[in-house]
C-alpha cells in the first residue's frame, strides 16, 4: 500500500513539473502583451486572460526536439505512411471528392500531391492532433529558444485568426507544433493561403472539405508550383568519383543547387522531359539496401515549402501516386 501511494505521489509530481500556466509577468510575455495591444489593438486583459489559461507542456518541447524527419531512415520512414490503410483510405477519400478534385485539377492543381499530403499529414482528417493550439504556440514561442521568434510569430498571427474567424481560443487543438485542421497549417499560412472553395462566404479548414483541398492546391501555386512539371526522377550514379554524392539532406540544405546537365555531368543517370538549364536537386534517400538517388525539379522543391524534409515529400509523392491507383476516377 505505501508503494502505491508513493508511486502515485511521483505520478503526480511528473504530471504537474511536465505543465504549468504562462507567467504574464515574464518580460517576453510582457513584451508579446504590449505588442498584441499597441500593434493590434488587442485589450490587455484579453490577451493576459489567454495567456494565463495556457499551458507550457515538456511533452511539447520533447516533441519538437525529435521530429520523424530528422531521427530515422527513409526506409522506416515510408513504412509510416505507406501503409495498405492509408492507400486504401486515401483511394475512398478521392472517390468521395470526386467532383472537386477535377474541378481543381482542371485548373492546373497537383491531385495527386494534394492527396499525398492529406494522407501523411493527418490520415485524410483522422489525426488532426491532441494539443491545444494556444498550449502549442504559447510553450513554443517563450521556453523553445532555437525557434521562439517563429513561434511567438505564430501565436500572433493566431491571436489575430481567433479575432477574425471568432474561435474560442480554449478550445482549438492540433499538432504539437501549432498546426491546424485536415491540412495541419499554421496560423500565418491559414491566414495567408486559406481559400473559400464552395463559396459560401467562410473559410473553415476543419470540416469543409472543399475549403481544405482548395487551400492546399492555393498553397501550392502561392509558392510557383509548375502545372505539368514532373516532380523528381530516380536516377543511378554511374559516375567514378564519390566526392559528388551528397548525404541526405537537412532542412537548412534545401536548395535547386543544380541544373539537369550539372546532374547528369557528375555521373547521375536519370530521365526527365525537362531541359539542360532546368533547376534540379540531388536527394540521397536511406534504404535498407543502401543509398537511393532521386533528383527533385522545381515542384519538388514547391512540397518541401509544406514541410522542409526530403523524406516528407517523397513519401507525399508516393502515397499520391499509389492513391490514385485506387481511385481511377481521380486526375
Amino acid at each position: 500500500m505505501v508503494l502505491r501511494y508513493l508511486a502515485l505521489v511521483v505520478l503526480l509530481t511528473i504530471n504537474v513539473q511536465s505543465a504549468h500556466a504562462i507567467d504574464v509577468n515574464r518580460p517576453e510575455v510582457r513584451s508579446f502583451i504590449d505588442k498584441m495591444v499597441q500593434e493590434h489593438q488587442f485589450s490587455r486583459k484579453q490577451v493576459k486572460a489567454v495567456l494565463r489559461n495556457a499551458q507550457t507542456q515538456q511533452a511539447i518541447l520533447d516533441a519538437i526536439s525529435k521530429p520523424a524527419e530528422r531521427t530515422i531512415p527513409w526506409y522506416d520512414y515510408r513504412e509510416r505512411f505507406l501503409t495498405e490503410r492509408r492507400i486504401r483510405k486515401g483511394g475512398e477519400f478521392a472517390t468521395a471528392h470526386a467532383a472537386t478534385l477535377n474541378r481543381l485539377a482542371a485548373a492546373g492543381a497537383p491531385v495527386n500531391v494534394i492527396l499525398g499530403i492529406l494522407g501523411v499529414e493527418t490520415m485524410y482528417g483522422d489525426i488532426t492532433g491532441r494539443y491545444r493550439v494556444i498550449d502549442a504556440l504559447a510553450t513554443l514561442g517563450f521556453d523553445y529558444a532555437p525557434r521562439s521568434a517563429y513561434f511567438l510569430s505564430e501565436l500572433e498571427q493566431f491571436l489575430l485568426l481567433a479575432r477574425e474567424q471568432k474561435l474560442v481560443i480554449k478550445n482549438v487543438q492540433g499538432s504539437y507544433a501549432g498546426a491546424m485542421g485536415p491540412p495541419q497549417f499554421m496560423p500565418h499560412s491559414y491566414r495567408e493561403f486559406a481559400v473559400d472553395g464552395d463559396n459560401d462566404g467562410k473559410i473553415n479548414l476543419w470540416n469543409d472539405w472543399d475549403d481544405v483541398l482548395a487551400s492546399i492546391a492555393n498553397y501550392l501555386k502561392q509558392f510557383d508550383w509548375h502545372p505539368g512539371e514532373p516532380v523528381l526522377a530516380d536516377a543511378t550514379y554511374v559516375g567514378s568519383d564519390a566526392t559528388t554524392v551528397s548525404p541526405a539532406y537537412s532542412t537548412g540544405d534545401i536548395a535547386l543547387n543544380e541544373t539537369v546537365a550539372s546532374l547528369q555531368a557528375k555521373g547521375f543517370n536519370f530521365t526527365t522531359s525537362l531541359p539542360d538549364t532546368a533547376p534540379a536537386m540531388l536527394i540521397t534517400l536511406q534504404a535498407q539496401g543502401g543509398p537511393v538517388y532521386r533528383v527533385g525539379f522545381n515542384n519538388f522543391y514547391v512540397i518541401t515549402r509544406y514541410n522542409r524534409s526530403p523524406l516528407y515529400v517523397n513519401a507525399v509523392y508516393e502515397l499520391g501516386q499509389a492513391v490514385a491507383a485506387q481511385a481511377p476516377t481521380t486526375p
